[in-house]
């Protein structure tokens, strides 16, 4: 009986289950989150929506002889009229001109080298060997970093240091310079039909390799640029450098009218490959690899039709005040007096903390309000009332469409994915980039805007958030809101010819054919 009496409850339990679903599996909190995200976006529509209607129904009821009398009393009271009409005019007149300048990415390009220079993991194991500069153990040791590195087998590597014996030396460190500086500029006057006397201002960023004349130089020689051109020459700010360009270029842009800036962002590796057996400066040989872009900005409205991009917002963080943030990232002679650049184990965290210092800026500048009073709510229960809740993390995801993520390496890829939440979708470019071409510094992310374009992944009014980590230590970001959808069909990039071979997977370790 007692049996009987167990199971008829049971059959009762799940009748009930049946019939009583559970609450958090019938709800979907995802849904809520974007009903309370819109609810909150909209709510000045919603409160104006009644305003509005109570508005027009009362001037509904207005009659003729009402008007008449608003007449009678505005043309009796003709100075009151005229000066409150002057102060708007004049507010009006000074805010169209003090307002910023809208700058816009007309089109860029990036640079693919000859198949020639195609470096597969076991040619650089080879190319180390062969150079007779490196102990067993840390021969290993680079070929463990590139197991683990996420690089694929058609990255790219100077000609001087793919001959046998490698030849660095400044001549082929300037060839390095001038094949990928041009080959960029080139095709991206071909692809804007851009006369290069048009070009008013000129940027080159590059931080490891600065001879004199100045890589800027090389680029004004070249294409016979006119003498009064605006230049600058960025050495030594890391891979974020190419932001920092942009923003350079921003602010030239609002003052100089009807101009066109040219930003080329780029690496130097032949003189720069480190011959020594110090591990923290090896790992920069096993990911940095050839590349670079050239972009054309301009502030001419006239412009905006046939441009890609407009910029909306550059943020630039920079905790060089802080000792271990300065010196993560730093350039020095290694015991035997080979020079190289020692990557800090307090890198990962320095960059987390710049990185929590920059979107603290552009937060407020790009979040949606649903987003910022979660946020809100959320530190004043931590800080006033010392409640133990978890810091709220901001879903970027409302806020942009795309990210361009500096493919540094596959751990800053992780953290940054885990730390945003975002999805594979998201981060596909970065990590795609960083398998297909390398680290290739400040040019990194106009090979993952090239991917989604090569994609078909870019429409109209998409926003993209381009994000980038650079020595010193510096967190700088851009927003850029696309001005049209781009034809994959219509691109030329890097990415045209072989997108179909993409996504691949990319294992977490790869083995190194011996």
């Amino acid at each position: 009986m007692e049996s009987q009496s167990d199971s008829a409850s049971a059959q009762n339990e799940r009748s009930q289950q049946q019939h009583l679903p559970n609450l958090l599996q019938s709800v979907n909190v995802k849904y809520v989150k974007l009903g309370y995200h819109y609810l909150v976006s909209n709510a000045l529509y919603l409160l104006l929506v009644p305003l509005i209607a109570a508005a027009s129904m009362h001037l509904s009821s207005l009659t003729s002889e009402d008007f008449l009398l608003l007449w009678d009393k505005l043309r009796f009271n003709l100075v009151a009229v005229v000066l409150s009409s002057t102060l708007i005019v004049s507010l009006s007149t000074i805010y169209f001109m003090k307002r910023p300048r809208p700058v816009y990415l007309l089109d860029f390009a990036c640079y693919k080298p000859d198949s020639a220079c195609k470096c597969p993991r076991e040619s650089f194991m080879e190319q180390s060997a062969r150079a007779g500069s490196f102990t067993e153990e840390n021969l290993a040791f680079q070929k463990k970093i590139l197991e683990r590195s996420g690089l694929g087998q058609s990255t790219y590597f100077p000609e001087a240091l793919l001959t046998s014996p490698p030849n660095p030396c400044m001549a082929e460190a300037r060839k390095e310079a001038e094949t990928v500086m041009f080959g960029a500029i080139d095709d991206l006057l071909q692809k804007s039909g851009l006369n290069p006397k048009d070009i008013g201002i000129l940027i080159v960023n590059c931080s490891l390799f600065n001879p004199t004349p100045s890589l800027s130089a090389m680029v004004v020689n070249h294409y016979k640029l006119r003498g009064n051109i605006i230049s600058y020459n960025l050495g030594g700010m890391g891979c974020s450098a190419g932001l920092i360009s942009i923003d350079l270029a921003k602010h030239l842009l609002q003052v100089h009218r009807n101009s066109y800036a040219l930003v080329v962002s780029m690496e130097n590796i032949t003189l720069n490959w480190y011959m020594g057996n110090n591990r923290s400066m090896l790992v920069s040989n096993c990911i940095f690899r050839v590349g670079g872009a050239a972009i054309l900005l301009t502030n001419r409205r006239s412009e905006r039709r046939r441009s890609k991009y407009q910029l909306i917002h550059t943020v630039r963080t920079h905790k060089g005040a802080d000792g271990r943030s300065y010196g993560c990232v730093f350039q020095e002679e290694d015991g035997n007096g080979k020079i190289g650049v020692a990557l800090s184990k307090d890198l990962m965290a320095v960059a987390g903390e710049a990185l929590k210092s920059n979107i603290t800026t552009l937060g407020p500048l790009v979040l949606p309000m649903s987003e910022q009073l979660i946020f809100f709510f959320t530190l004043v229960m931590r800080k006033v009332f010392k409640m133990k809740v978890k810091p709220y993390i901001p879903d970027f995801k409302l806020a942009f469409e795309h990210f361009c993520i500096h493919a540094g390496g596959r751990a800053v890829l992780d953290e940054l994915e885990k730390n945003l939440a975002l999805s594979e979708w998201h981060m596909e470019p970065s990590r795609m980039t960083l398998y297909r071409f390398g680290n290739t510094s400040s040019s990194s992310l106009w090979y993952e805007l090239g991917y989604m374009e090569a994609e078909g992944r870019m429409r109209k009014g998409n926003r993209t958030w381009q994000i980038a980590f650079g020595s010193g230590f510096k967190c700088n970001s851009a927003v850029w809101r696309a001005l049209r959808t781009i034809n994959p069909a219509k691109e030329k990039n890097p990415w045209s010819e072989e997108i179909h071979e993409f996504p691949v997977r990319v294992p977490k370790v790869e083995a190194v054919r011996a």
